[in-house]
């Protein structure tokens, strides 16, 4: 459920409503802003590993998919060119995980982006860098 979006067109919104991998997993986008986005995603039994915690690509999807949202929130395409993910501390079943990317550096052509993801009492899970390639002409 959106709780806030600011300052995003209708057009980049709506190309933004067409992504079906995050929905099919769950992920629910809270708040979109030029440069900032955050969702969250409340985990389940079939997203852990052996050890039953969390999957690490499930924590690296929440933050890659915040990572996109800031990333094309102001128009052209962005897509991901490296992304680097620091797990911090595990997470389980039951847990929500929000990920909440902040934009750091906005250039013609590239972008650079800080990503937390936490559990639901704040506790960090994961840091993430996420440098993306922006198609000015899109």
């Amino acid at each position: 459920m959106v709780e806030k979006i600011n300052g995003i067109t209708d057009k980049v919104l709506e190309k933004m409503r067409h992504d079906p991998f995050p929905e099919i997993l769950g992920v629910e986008l809270i708040e979109l802003a030029p440069g900032y986005a955050r969702v969250s995603l409340t985990l389940d039994e079939k997203m852990t590993n052996i050890h039953h915690i969390t999957h690490g690509g499930v924590v690296f999807t929440v933050a890659d998919v915040a990572l996109g949202l800031a990333s094309n929130s102001h128009g052209p395409s962005a897509v991901a060119v490296n992304v680097n993910i620091n797990y911090i501390r595990p997470s389980k079943p039951g847990d929500i995980l929000t990920a909440t990317a902040r934009e750091e550096h906005l250039g013609r052509r590239t972008a650079s982006y800080r990503i937390k993801v936490e559990d639901q009492q704040g506790k960090l899970v994961a840091t993430v860098q996420g440098l993306v390639y922006r198609n000015a002409e899109s």
